[in-house]
């Protein structure tokens, strides 16, 4: 990665701080209200033609969560569905804040839970099973005293050990993150270690992990807070010492060079963001994010985790539009944007939420085609 240019300057620490977390508008309020890399034939994409500008495309597969589809499960309503292949073959989609009943609010709230697709390719995603049996059952204590809840920043897999990072508190006034193991395809998960909530100013609140076949995990954070600006910090962390707070090393900008150990450094400009995917995939990497202005969902692809982010293109793979004109690309109050596992740069499928209404709130699958590198 080179430095930022002079406009952008790195400086040491935690780079641009977010302001302290507060009461701010309700998650519903804020969803309702928001309506260089490796060479394109070493990542496997085709290069655009000269003079002709790339076209993203991208279709609605199907509606992954709702109450055709996981009501039998007492989940007719949940989101996010952070999708992990289990150690058996089978695909889990973890959920965020899940209730049975008429709709958001309705009873038996429960965060996260596990959906399961006993069918892991993803042209064949279909929930025909819970952690729980026929009520999915919170995977982790939580009882949502004072509003706090649990909601899963991301969840993977490395060997036959699968991971769980989460977001604990009150929604966006995170007091401390925690991270889980299951050695059993997600049917029951054990505690690791936790972070608070305002180590790095905040900035190691949301985390995301590329499994490397290299024998390190990497791992890009930012701030849970749609309102605040936060930067975008890179650690690493050996695959065998993933829950060892102390094991995870920063990357950051100090005395004139980028490298490992020095304080973190944001790797990208500022912003304000919402749900972050980081996968390694294809002999490269692809970063996903819900940007918050405009409201989309975006991805940059890149050679190596400490590529040069100030510079990689940004691409956008899902547009907002408004309830009844949805089409193509273009889904209503989108969020989320997980990258489904086996999926390729160019066929790629994402697991997007949605919730603009007490009874409009799901998780669907997108397939997005025309990605460069």
């Amino acid at each position: 990665m080179q430095p930022p240019s002079p406009r952008r300057p790195a400086r040491p620490g935690t780079g641009s701080a977010p302001s302290p977390a507060g009461t701010g508008p309700s998650r519903r309020t804020l969803l309702r209200t928001a309506a260089g890399g490796l060479p394109l034939a070493g990542l496997g994409l085709a290069a655009p033609r000269a003079g002709a500008a790339p076209r993203i495309t991208g279709t609605k597969v199907r509606d992954l969560t709702g109450p055709a589809q996981t009501g039998r499960f007492a989940a007719p309503w949940t989101d996010l569905g952070i999708p992990a292949r289990c150690p058996d073959g089978s695909m889990l989609l973890v959920c965020g804040d899940t209730f049975d009943g008429g709709g958001v609010g309705g009873p038996d709230w429960r965060s996260p839970v596990g959906l399961r697709s006993s069918n892991a390719a993803p042209e064949a995603l279909l929930v025909d099973g819970a952690v729980g049996g026929s009520r999915a059952v919170g995977l982790v204590p939580e009882g949502h005293t004072g509003g706090t809840t649990a909601l899963p920043s991301d969840v993977f897999t490395v060997g036959t050990t699968m991971y769980m990072h989460l977001m604990r508190g009150v929604i966006h006034r995170t007091h401390h993150t925690d991270f889980w193991r299951s050695d059993d395809n997600g049917a029951t998960w054990h505690y690791l270690c936790q972070w608070p909530g305002d180590l790095h100013g905040g900035q190691f609140q949301q985390k995301t992990y590329a499994v490397a076949d290299d024998g390190w995990c990497y791992v890009l954070s930012t701030a849970f807070n749609r309102e605040t600006t936060s930067g975008l910090l890179l650690h690493r962390v050996p695959q065998h010492a993933l829950g060892d707070p102390a094991a995870y090393q920063p990357w950051g900008y100090a005395g004139g060079r980028w490298a490992w150990g020095n304080p973190p450094t944001s790797v990208t400009r500022a912003r304000r963001w919402g749900e972050i995917c980081f996968r390694a995939m294809g002999g490269g990497y692809l970063l996903s994010w819900l940007n918050m202005s405009p409201l989309d969902i975006r991805a940059q692809i890149f050679a190596l985790p400490t590529s040069n982010l100030f510079t990689a293109p940004e691409q956008t793979m899902i547009v907002p539009t408004v309830p009844g004109r949805e089409t193509g690309n273009a889904v209503a109050s989108p969020y989320g944007g997980f990258v489904v596992p086996g999926s390729a740069f160019d066929d790629l499928h994402l697991t997007v939420s949605q919730w603009y209404g007490d009874q409009d709130y799901r998780v669907m699958q997108y397939r997005v085609n025309g990605l460069t590198g």
